[in-house]
């Protein structure tokens, strides 16, 4: 039902994004659809996980439930340094495991002794929620929350009724104390034999932040199947639920060091440049949103290494990105919409999201051309569906004119929001994007290329 909402909407912000220039008509929506919640999380691809809690203090990843909540003391804590570097490092959303599986809150609950209130930090009369939402605001960034469904210290686990109520209540908390929040994370881990009542949990959140996206064990996001930070080829937003048709990104989850809380022995093993800028290219470079963990040591704060991994990570990115050859080159396509200016070649090439070269109905395969001018040197190419009104590209391929003939380069599948490719250096005066099998006419907003000044190094490292 959501998804199907968004038909008349989809069409309406397409009418506002190109003035007066609809003698031509746009193309039907391509359903399923995202929402708007879900097509501002894809645009914006980058996440930060924060995963924080007594583990940092007994060098646990899972912990027990049983720790004296008293030994949670980050006496350095400054979740404005995760604030920053996270928004210096390009995330546009911050997510904190306000309780992993050990059960201990980060926020004073009143549904349990096992929180922040009875910790040594600040005497516990802090609420490290409040200043990680206060410090994620300050900054312009989106906050999440991960609240664990399995929790090993909570005594009414093992009664299904009686958890479902407390876990409701603790939520509650997290969704009317600390303003809007844009994504709840529930993962799968828990205890056996417990069964979750998942849709009472959906029905609270969509009752209190409406706007909020459920990810991974929940209906608007969904796990790309590993940790690793790596999507799959044709990774596709349209996902079959249920027997439906339904628009079910995915999300790639990863630790930038082997474990997702912190551990003094791990201080040196942070995740390669060339490890980060893989994973980068494997899941936001497959129509993925990405969802990278930092985890904040015993005192509160990142570790210098991290913070300096991001920091190359974010340099390489937008060198990368920063030069597009393609940008306002010219461009003639096979087939444009009713022969109409509103959805010319050149809207591919414009640097806007909200315009798009686009086919007659009917027309499933067509190509674009785009002439550099002069010959080009670049290593990545960079594709975009518009996604509003659905994904539909099935398969592509992208050549390069060289000797007199093309040159095949690229050969995909799924597009989607973004799908960039890499491959050895292409020097080439023109370039030609053909759509060789789609679900609807073909809707194609960004077409570039770019030159990775690290491409190749480290690809399958670790």
């Amino acid at each position: 039902m959501r998804n199907s909402t968004l038909l008349l909407v989809g069409s309406m912000a397409l009418v506002g994004a190109v003035p007066g220039a609809f003698a031509a008509d746009p193309p039907a929506p391509c359903p399923p659809l995202p929402t708007p919640e879900q097509l501002a999380w894809q645009r914006d691809e980058l996440s930060m996980f924060v995963h924080f809690t007594v583990n940092a203090f007994t060098d646990r990843e899972w912990g027990e439930g049983t720790e004296d909540p008293k030994i949670f003391n980050p006496a350095q804590l400054d979740c404005e340094q995760w604030a920053r570097v996270a928004k210096e490092a390009g995330f546009k959303l911050v997510i904190l495991t306000t309780k992993h599986h050990d059960g201990f809150c980060l926020f004073p609950s009143d549904y349990t002794d096992h929180d922040i209130s009875n910790a040594a930090w600040k005497d516990g009369k802090g609420d490290l929620v409040r200043e990680f939402v206060d410090a994620c605001r300050k900054h312009g960034l989106k906050v999440g929350f991960y609240l664990s469904p399995w929790d090993r210290h909570e005594p009414k686990y093992a009664d299904n009724a009686a958890y479902d109520e407390h876990f409701r209540n603790q939520l509650t908390e997290l969704l009317t104390r600390y303003g809007a929040i844009a994504e709840v994370w529930f993962d799968g881990a828990g205890g056996k034999g417990h069964v979750y009542d998942w849709q009472s949990y959906y029905g609270l959140i969509r009752e209190l932040q409406p706007k909020a996206l459920i990810a991974i064990c929940g209906p608007d996001i969904r796990w790309v199947g590993n940790e690793d930070g790596f999507a799959r080829e044709d990774e596709s937003s349209v996902q079959t639920r249920n027997g439906s048709e339904v628009w079910y990104p995915a999300e790639c989850d990863v630790s930038i060091r082997p474990g997702w809380f912190w551990h003094k022995q791990q201080d040196d093993k942070v995740k390669s440049l060339d490890h980060l800028l893989d994973i980068y290219y494997r899941s936001v470079g497959r129509n993925s949103g990405l969802l990278l963990n930092v985890p904040p040591n015993d005192k509160g704060l990142f570790g210098d290494l991290d913070i300096q991994r991001l920091k190359e990570w974010r340099a390489v990115l937008d060198e990368t990105f920063a030069t597009d050859f393609a940008a306002g080159k010219t461009a003639a396509a096979s087939n444009v919409r009713n022969g109409g200016h509103a959805f010319a070649a050149a809207n591919a090439l414009d640097g806007d999201i909200e315009t798009y070269w686009a086919t007659d109905d009917g027309t499933l395969t067509a190509s674009l051309e785009v002439d550099l001018g002069a010959p080009a040197t670049f290593n990545v190419t960079r594709v975009q569906e518009y996604i509003p009104l659905g994904e539909r590209v099935r398969g592509y391929t992208i050549e390069a004119w060289q000797d007199g003939a093309w040159k095949e380069i690229v050969k995909g599948t799924t597009i989607g929001h973004k799908k960039l490719e890499r491959f050895p250096e292409v020097t080439t005066p023109k370039v030609r994007l053909t759509i060789t099998d789609a679900r609807a006419c073909p809707m194609i907003a960004g077409f570039g290329l770019h030159y990775a000044p690290r491409h190749g190094l480290g690809q399958g490292e670790e």
